[in-house]
């Protein structure tokens, strides 16, 4: 059988990690992109110590994801190598410090727009050719996470709510003709953005990144 190929952007840290994690343990190979070097040099050292006969590979891909030009060759090369695309996953975000709406911060705004949507934006069109090239229409999964009418969270939550709203766009467009295109709402997770978000929280309740991860994809390709 064919390997599966995934592309995950976003993922050095996270639930982009986790899932990065959890598919490389299934005998994927993920293509990593994340800005981090040293973030992803270590998600491919736990895979690694975790090796089991069958496992997967990870290609580590430092990037960053507003780079229209570094993603559109990425793609291509992806195109080159694998020919296609069975899973897009999109953790890639920028989380701007919780402020007033009064008092954002230009410069957090304009790396939140170029982040949350106009990567986004840029992103679906490279990608959708390599979803649709396999013998099975590939899949796009996005993560929901609303807050865009909590207070202090206007830059944040502003961004990310227009990059769900252009997912189900596409999602609406793509049903008869693929690809699958799927929103889904993680459950709270011990990540370090949301430590960020909500500093000095109990996390015993929140969930691992790395088990969240298994619970969507077993979710996603049940067995």
């Amino acid at each position: 059988m064919a390997q599966h190929i995934a592309l995950i952007t976003g993922a050095s840290r996270g639930l982009g990690a986790g899932l990065a994690q959890a598919l490389a343990l299934r005998g994927w190979h993920v293509v990593a992109v994340a800005r981090t070097v040293g973030a992803l040099e270590e998600l491919d050292d736990r895979i690694k110590a975790q090796k089991q006969p069958g496992a997967g590979a990870l290609t580590l891909a430092p990037m960053d994801v507003t780079n229209e030009d570094a993603m559109r060759h990425l793609c291509a090369s992806v195109h080159g190598r694998f020919g296609h695309l069975d899973l897009w996953t999109h953790c890639a975000i920028h989380a701007a410090p919780l402020s007033p709406a009064a008092h954002l911060d230009g410069k957090d705004v304009d790396k939140s727009i170029a982040t949350n949507m106009r990567a986004t934006a840029s992103l679906i069109p490279m990608v959708e050719p390599l979803l649709l090239a396999g013998p099975i229409f590939g899949t796009a999964l996005f993560f929901d996470d609303p807050r865009g009418s909590e207070k202090f969270f206007g830059t944040y939550g502003a961004t990310k709510a227009a990059q769900i709203a252009l997912a189900r766009s596409w999602a609406a467009e793509t049903v008869t003709t693929g690809p699958r295109v799927l929103i889904e709402s993680p459950a709270p997770m011990a990540t370090a953005i949301r430590a960020r978000f909500f500093p000095g929280e109990d996390r015993t309740p929140l969930a691992q990144p790395l088990a969240e991860a298994e619970r969507i994809l077993n979710a996603l390709y049940p067995t």
